[in-house]
Order: C-alpha cells, then structure tokens, then sequence
C-alpha cells in the first residue's frame, strides 16, 4: 500500500511510464464499467479488461482497471473525468 507524507506529491513518488490501477466505485448499474472504460480509452487507449466487484449489499460495485500511465497529467486528468461520471462515487 502506498502511503503518502503531507510534503510528498505523488508526482514525486512515480517514475512514468509505470502501472496504475484505478479502482472507481459507482452505483450497481450495467453501464458503469462501459463509463469507466470509454473515460480511460480518451486518454490510454489499449485493450482493457475490467475487475468488478459487487458491495456487501450489492448497491454499489467497485471497477478497478489498470493502466500503463505516461505522466501525471494524464492520471490526474483520468481521476477527475472518472470522478465526473455522474452514477460514480469515488475514484481511488
């Protein structure tokens, strides 16, 4: 687990390109890993399979996707486009 001090940035602690693995939680609906992979195939395109898993109750679904990232930018942009996707909740 990654564990970040207050005066590290985690442009800091990456060296691109390297793999990172968004893990986006949203409502349980049938479309959210179509939203997730259409926001993530804009900015790295490839051929992405992603991991689903249902909440203990089954109101909300995790997807987690792992890219290859090519700089900072482009994984801040991805965390905000993902956390704009309106059935989405949180974005780690």
């Amino acid at each position: 687990m990654l564990t970040i001090n207050s005066d590290a940035k985690l442009k800091d602690l990456l060296e691109f390109p390297c793999s990172f693995t968004y893990k986006v939680m949203g409502h349980a609906k049938p479309e959210l890993p179509d939203l997730v992979i259409e926001v993530i195939q804009r900015h790295a395109p490839g051929d992405y399979t992603p991991v689903i898993k249902p909440s203990a109750k089954g109101n909300y679904h995790s997807v987690s996707v792992n890219i290859t990232a090519t700089s900072i930018e482009q994984v801040e942009t991805l965390y905000k486009e993902l956390g704009e996707i309106d059935i989405v909740r949180m974005v780690l």
